[in-house]
């Protein structure tokens, strides 16, 4: 039996439910030290340090002028793909920009009835960075989640690194930053590809943000350049969690498990909640069935056997108050009438609602991102939008009636916390000389004439 099978109740599950929370730390340890002395090496040494890391940990021997991919290679990769494989691209992008154009936010201002006009600029970033896996395959959906939020929200310079390969460029990666726009590419990934967006080297100029998944050393360089630029999120690995109930479809509950238990990692997670114990059992029998001819069967049967199981409970309510606590990336509703559970759903990445949804769906082209809060973040995170790639500016601006009515109390409250400065400053305004000069336009204090001062 590939998945356990636990009760709501049972000690077990508690166990289980603690390893899924254990992934949620920080990487620590070994990792941390190989990552700080990464990025100290890039800092220090720059191109040099990127062109002797990429051969120590990708096997690939690269020249500083071999870093970067040229205009002319990105457009021969989306020249050469073969034409269904383009087109299966170009569809999801268009629906991932469809979606995403409705995650802008827009700037706006009015005035209160103290008559101060208050408002927001929002503008997007200027330059930012996208990191796309290399690992086991080619991740060319990736490029298109992470670069066209960023496009759509209206950054002018997006930069993308992926790791080198021995078999050479992943032209479907290739072609998708072409037909995202993303305007620079590089052949370099891991640790020290965050440290070069983060800090700069004589070809990568540094970004403003950096987005995108990645493994445990990717994820603890993002953590410590934060506060250099911004990040989106940590990223952990895939989850899924499926509420079903005696109706569903065994296989296809099965089907939906495994797919997002082959990502690779090892450490992926996938769980069904049901109140139906006939329907938990067929979908453990449906998944032994379903791994007799699958790809990858054997690391799929690992984590499975790691972080899967079938968990029964005793109603649909105890379902849902189970996956809020467990807050995964993915969360699917197959079961009867799910829009009625719909507003019972309070931590998740993404809900995938019915037995037609299933989450590969938006992986790739739904519209929705793909880039969700992993590890129990989604009880605070949201998936990647426009939104991120968009920083917000306060305006403010009083008027006279607005200071006569606010001022005093702004001056009472910054004696409260102790900054007399800060009430001075604001009662310098206050005075019937500095009102009148405002109101004819006048400076308070007459300057002499440079005829006078030379007397």
């Amino acid at each position: 039996m590939t998945l356990r099978l636990l009760d709501s109740s049972s000690n077990d599950l508690r166990r289980f439910l603690d390893g899924l929370a254990h992934r949620r730390g920080e990487s620590g340890g070994a990792v941390d030290r190989d990552v700080v002395a990464i990025i100290d090496a890039v800092r220090r040494r720059g191109d040099r340090a990127l062109v002797d890391l990429t051969r120590q940990f990708d096997g690939v021997a690269l020249s500083a002028a071999r870093l970067r991919v040229s205009a002319v290679e990105l457009a021969a990769a989306h020249d050469a793909m073969p034409h269904l494989e383009r087109r299966a691209l170009e569809l999801a992008a268009l629906r991932i920009t469809e979606f995403h154009r409705h995650t802008l936010e827009q700037s706006f201002d009015y005035r209160d009835r103290y008559g101060m006009r208050l408002g927001q600029l929002v503008r997007p970033l200027e330059r930012v960075g996208i990191y796309v896996p290399g690992g086991m395959g080619a991740y060319p959906s990736s490029v298109l989640m992470n670069a066209i939020p960023a496009h759509v929200a209206g950054v002018r310079e997006i930069v993308m690194v992926s790791p080198a390969s021995k078999e050479g460029d992943r032209p479907a990666v290739l072609a998708a930053a072409a037909i995202a726009g993303v305007d620079e590419v590089y052949r370099i990934g891991g640790a020290q590809s965050i440290a070069a967006l983060a800090y700069g080297t004589a070809t990568i100029r540094p970004v403003d943000k950096i987005v995108g998944p990645g493994n445990a050393w990717v994820q603890a360089a993002k953590r410590m350049v934060y506060g250099v630029v911004d990040i989106d999120k940590m990223a952990g690995p895939s989850e899924v969690l499926v509420i079903a109930d005696a109706r569903a479809h065994p296989a296809w509950v099965a089907a939906d498990l495994i797919a997002q238990a082959e990502h690779g990692s090892g450490d992926e997670s996938a769980v069904l909640i049901t109140p139906s114990r006939p329907l938990a059992i067929a979908v453990i029998e449906a998944i032994d069935r379903a791994l007799a001819d699958l790809p990858r069967a054997d690391a799929v049967a690992k984590v499975l056997a790691k972080r899967g199981a079938a968990i029964l409970v005793k109603d649909l309510a105890e379902a849902f108050a189970l996956a809020n606590r467990i807050a995964p990336e993915h969360l699917e509703l197959d079961i009867v009438n799910p829009n009625r559970w719909l507003k019972h759903v309070k931590a998740a990445g993404a809900v995938f609602v019915g037995p037609m949804s299933p989450a590969p769906l938006g992986d790739y082209l739904a519209g929705p991102n793909h880039v969700l809060p992993t590890g129990g973040s989604a009880r605070f995170a949201s998936p990647l939008g426009a939104y991120d790639f968009l920083k917000r500016t306060s305006i403010i601006e009083a008027s006279r009636a607005a200071l006569k009515a606010l001022g005093p109390e702004v001056a009472r409250l910054a004696r409260m916390e102790g900054f007399e400065g800060h009430a001075r400053a604001m009662e310098a305004r206050l005075t019937p000389s500095a009102v009148a000069a405002v109101k004819r336009r006048t400076p308070l204090v007459k300057r002499k004439s440079v005829a006078a001062k030379q007397k």
